[in-house]
């Protein structure tokens, strides 16, 4: 098995976090009225896309009712419908919508993944969690050689791709954001999807367009 197979098997098996364990276990069990009828996941989520990816699109966790559902990052959710269709405008997803694991769905220079692989209470995990899912995040960086750019969905994705990167007195957080971590890789902000975000307008197609656009350019850079 290679090492991105041998990485998801390790992330899936995880149980390091009582608190998150036990949130995700009870959300997959007593689940949505509206998926009633259907199984959740209700484990850590691990990683999905092309293995030679170029562009790391970083979240903060998977949601309780969407990868957490799903098994499948930003799937099944709001978030996920805005960040597909803006990853397929800009050529880097097959299609734009992301229902469920089997949907035919596949990523062309592009890896999807979360700083936090399981579904926290209140979208909030703690930084103690982060921290305890940082040696998975750097073992997909490891294991996908090519990624040139990370782009950050939120405050809580920044931070912790600063953390991992080594990154000292990173500029404050805020939407189009670029700073070089020491290794070169370059690290690019987006607010987050989030349906307090797009419903508010803070955060718009166009916006989320130009950050996407400007990180296939940086990923493009030898």
């Amino acid at each position: 098995m290679d090492s991105l197979g041998r990485l998801r098997e390790e992330v899936v098996a995880c149980r390091r976090c009582p608190r998150l364990v036990e949130w995700r276990e009870e959300v997959a069990a007593t689940k949505r009225a509206a998926f009633a009828g259907e199984d959740y996941w209700g484990r850590p989520v691990p990683g999905f896309g092309d293995p030679a990816a170029r562009i790391l699109v970083l979240g903060l966790a998977p949601a309780a009712h969407g990868a957490n559902r799903t098994g499948r990052m930003f799937t099944g959710d709001r978030s996920g419908d805005w960040l597909y269709r803006a990853l397929h405008r800009a050529g880097l997803a097959s299609q734009p919508t992301s229902t469920h694991a089997a949907d035919g769905l596949t990523l062309h220079g592009a890896w999807v993944t979360s700083a936090v692989k399981c579904a926290p209470p209140g979208n909030a995990p703690t930084p103690a969690e982060r921290d305890a899912c940082r040696p998975f995040v750097a073992a997909e960086l490891a294991a996908l050689g090519d990624v040139r750019v990370v782009v950050c969905l939120g405050g809580f994705a920044y931070q912790a791709a600063c953390a991992l990167l080594g990154v000292r007195r990173p500029p404050r957080f805020g939407h189009g954001v670029e700073v070089t971590a020491p290794n070169g890789l370059v690290l690019l902000c987006s607010f987050h999807p989030s349906q307090q975000n797009t419903f508010t307008g803070r955060l718009t197609e166009p916006m989320l367009d130009q950050v996407l656009t400007r990180a296939t350019t940086l990923g493009h850079r030898t």
